[in-house]
């Protein structure tokens, strides 16, 4: 992979694009970077980024211009109003979105940027913040060819695996449908566990069982395993942001006239997770949250257990 000879700008060092925006840096891109967090802002330039002036000053400079911000609200605002991208970008150049945001906020950028000889790309990102620590994340993109061979080199410097999906708006669809399942298979495991605690059962041996088993999913095997199930409720993905991504799924099911009485009820879980203050703690914690209203033991494995191969 050959790093452009463009400068790339970066918007957005949370706890993932931080990692996203360093692997770009170590890979040899010509990187701006710029976050409201002088400190986040700090540990990219320590490996040799640029602090950009403003966004208005990083459109003007770069030819891809990235932000990876949490909510909808945030992306437009960067990107529209006279300091903002649209109004000082270059000519044929290109907003890579990478935050989960609401589809209908990506349609309207995509035709904003038309207007103004700009495009769009929208390229989720997939896998936890370790991920992108690493340089391992997945992609979903939605673009037109043209301009996915123009991203591609820099999705190879932050992740491992690429999916085109389609045209401007495919890569954000993707991610609510992803996200969906991985937010609600959570709350699937919660509850079966917080059964298995109460029927009394050997933790280990149950979840043998279920690995073994149609039941198993790759959140019990690998994210719970690795997280909750080890005590380890750092944030990775937090309580708070799945809330936020299942309330867009909810508003992209009305929008589409698609019933989804499954997601309203692990909305409203994840709801009353954050209302008790556990909106900060990783999704998995999830377990732990249902295990203290249910007043049962929370669900752990002997330290340094794994499942099965």
């Amino acid at each position: 992979m050959q790093a452009s000879t463009s400068s790339v700008g970066f918007i957005g060092l949370g706890r993932m694009g931080r990692g996203m925006a360093s692997n770009l840096q170590k890979k040899g891109f010509r990187l701006q970077v710029l976050d409201i967090d002088a400190d986040a802002v700090g540990h990219v330039v320590a490996l040799g980024a640029h602090p950009a002036r403003s966004v208005a000053d990083m459109a003007r400079e770069c030819d891809i211009v990235i932000t990876m911000l949490p909510t909808s609200v945030e992306v437009e605002a960067v990107a529209n109003g006279p300091q903002g991208v649209f109004a000082n970008g270059r000519q044929g150049g290109v907003l890579m979105d990478m935050s989960t945001i609401d589809p209908l906020a990506t349609d309207r950028l995509h035709a904003q940027a038309l207007k103004v000889g700009m495009s769009v790309v929208d390229a989720p990102v997939g896998r936890l913040a370790e991920h992108a620590d690493r340089g391992e994340s997945l992609f979903m993109v939605g673009a037109s060819d043209a301009d996915f061979a123009r991203v591609k080199p820099l999705l190879e410097a932050m992740g491992t695996t690429i999916h085109h999906c389609g045209d401007v708006g495919s890569g954000g669809r993707t991610k609510i449908v992803n996200n969906y399942l991985a937010i609600t298979l959570c709350q699937v495991n919660a509850e079966a566990l917080a059964l298995s605690q109460r029927f009394g059962l050997d933790l280990v041996r149950t979840l043998q069982v279920l690995f073994g088993t149609s039941a198993s999913n790759n959140q019990l095997k690998i994210n719970f395993v690795n997280k909750v199930l080890a005590g380890d409720t750092r944030p990775g993905f937090t309580i708070d942001l799945a809330h936020k991504d299942l309330g867009l799924v909810m508003a992209s099911a009305h929008a589409a006239k698609v019933p989804m009485p499954v997601a309203a009820a692990v909305y409203e879980a994840f709801s009353q997770a954050r209302a008790a203050e556990f909106g900060q703690l990783d999704f998995s914690a999830i377990a732990d949250v249902l295990a203290q209203f249910a007043h049962i033991e929370k669900p752990r494995v002997p330290a340094g257990w794994k499942p099965p191969a």
